[in-house]
C-alpha cells in the first residue's frame, strides 16, 4: 500500500504520529456504541479536524463501497494517507485491539442475561437511539453536498432515490450501489470534465 498524497484543500489538523493514530482510533472505536457513524464524524471532522466535512463525505463514500466494515476501511485510508502502510496498520490496530477485548468481556457477561425481558428491552431502546444518531449525522453532512460537482439538487435527488430503493422497493445494497452509485460516479466524472464557467462574453 503506497502513501496517498493529501488533497489540496487539506484539513487543518493531522495525526502527529502512528501512536496518535492508534490511540485516536482506539478511543473512537470504544465510543462506537449504537451507531459509529455519528462518532466518526464528530471525532475526525469536529474534534480532531483531520478531515473537512467535504473530505469526510468523499472518503466515507469510498469506504462504503469497499468490502469490510466502513469505519475500518476509513481508518486505514487515513493512516495510509499520512504515514503509508505503517500508518494504516496503526489505525487498524487501534480500531480492533482494545474494542475487541471490551466486546469479548461484554459478550461473556451478557450471555447470562440475554434472555431476560430487561435485556431485550434495553436492546430495543438502543436500536431507536442508533437510528436517530445515523439520521442526525446524515442531516449534518448534507451541507457538504453544496461543493459536489453534480450540484446540491442532483445530490439530494440521488439520496432520495437511494432511500426509496432501499426502504420502499427493498433492493439489495449491491444493486443500489451498482446502479445508483455507478450512475452517480459517471455523472460526477462528466461534470468534472466540463470547462469552468466564465462570465466573459466571446469577442464579436
Amino acid at each position: 500500500m503506497s502513501a496517498v498524497p493529501a488533497p489540496t484543500d487539506a484539513a487543518p489538523g493531522a495525526p502527529r504520529s502512528r501512536a496518535d493514530l492508534f490511540w485516536s482510533f482506539s478511543w473512537l472505536a470504544l465510543q462506537g456504541f449504537g451507531g459509529v457513524l455519528a462518532v466518526v464524524q464528530r471525532e475526525l471532522v469536529e474534534r480532531k479536524r483531520w478531515l473537512t466535512r467535504e473530505q469526510f463525505v468523499e472518503d466515507w463514500a469510498v469506504a462504503q463501497i469497499m468490502p469490510g466494515p466502513n469505519v475500518v476501511n476509513l481508518s486505514m485510508m487515513i493512516g495510509d494517507r499520512h504515514f503509508g502502510l505503517s500508518g494504516a496498520i496503526a489505525a487498524l490496530a487501534g480500531m480492533l485491539a482494545l474494542p475487541s477485548l471490551v466486546v469479548l468481556l461484554l459478550a461473556a457477561g451478557f450471555a447470562s442475561v440475554a434472555d431476560t425481558p430487561q435485556a431485550q428491552g434495553a436492546l430495543r431502546g438502543m436500536g431507536a437511539v442508533a437510528a436517530g444518531l445515523i439520521l442526525a449525522t446524515g442531516l449534518k453532512l448534507i451541507g457538504a453536498l453544496r461543493a459536489n460537482p453534480m450540484g446540491l439538487a442532483a445530490c439530494l435527488g440521488l439520496a432520495a432515490l437511494t432511500v426509496v430503493a432501499m426502504a420502499v422497493f427493498k433492493l439489495s445494497l449491491a444493486v443500489v450501489l451498482g446502479v445508483l452509485g455507478g450512475g452517480a460516479c459517471l455523472w460526477a466524472w462528466r461534470c468534472l470534465g466540463r470547462p469552468p464557467a466564465t462570465d466573459q462574453k466571446p469577442p464579436s
